[in-house]
């Protein structure tokens, strides 16, 4: 069991955010997580492509191979895309890491149990996919560890979280599709990349 509250998770992982850290974010919950911890233009909010973020994050990763990309997901919109694991064991990039903030529920219809909730062991799946540095946390012991992993072990790297089931009230980004795509570019190329 976990007492680890995800908001706090994200707000301590993102606490003195290294200035060319680029943070994708799943659907649902850690898109308002992320955006709780402050919106800024390096992050992209993934809003309605359930189990795509680890790839988009992938993708932008080997865009950008001088900067860390950080995707923040949840475990439903992780178990619906869960090969990721494996093209990005496939085709590793160092730059990428991949936290996953599992309460064992499908947040976004209801709470139902995932399978996270019984014996399916996201860390586990990653690390037989081939991902090189996976880890589970369960306590506030470990976020210096997990901070340290996200930021500066050589990826990818895949951190299961382990956090609280909650009802929280969201923080809700733009959900202008075309705007949160330019602004990401431009955070990245600079004006009249967009």
């Amino acid at each position: 069991m976990s007492d680890l509250h995800r908001r706090d998770v994200v707000i301590e992982l993102l606490k003195d955010r290294p200035k060319d850290l680029l943070v994708v974010s799943g659907l649902g919950s850690s898109c308002w997580d992320l955006a709780n911890a402050g919106d800024v233009a390096e992050n992209f909010y993934v809003w309605g492509a359930m189990g795509g973020a680890a790839m988009i994050g992938y993708g932008v990763a080997r865009a950008q191979p001088d900067r860390r990309v950080l995707v923040l997901t949840g475990d439903g919109d992780m178990l619906m895309g869960m090969g990721a694991f494996a093209t990005i064991a496939n085709n590793p990039v160092q730059n990428l890491a991949i936290v996953v903030l599992d309460n064992g529920r499908f947040g976004e219809t209801g709470g139902q149990p995932t399978h996270t909730s019984g014996p399916a062991d996201l860390a586990g799946i990653a690390k037989a996919a081939g991902i090189p540095t996976t880890a589970t946390i369960t306590k506030q012991a470990e976020m210096e560890s997990l901070k340290e992993m996200v930021l500066k072990t050589p990826g990818p790297v895949v951190a299961v979280t382990k956090v609280l089931y909650e009802d929280l009230k969201f923080v809700l980004p733009s959900n202008s599709g075309s705007y949160l795509k330019d602004r990401f570019r431009t955070s990245i190329l600079g004006e009249g990349a967009a």
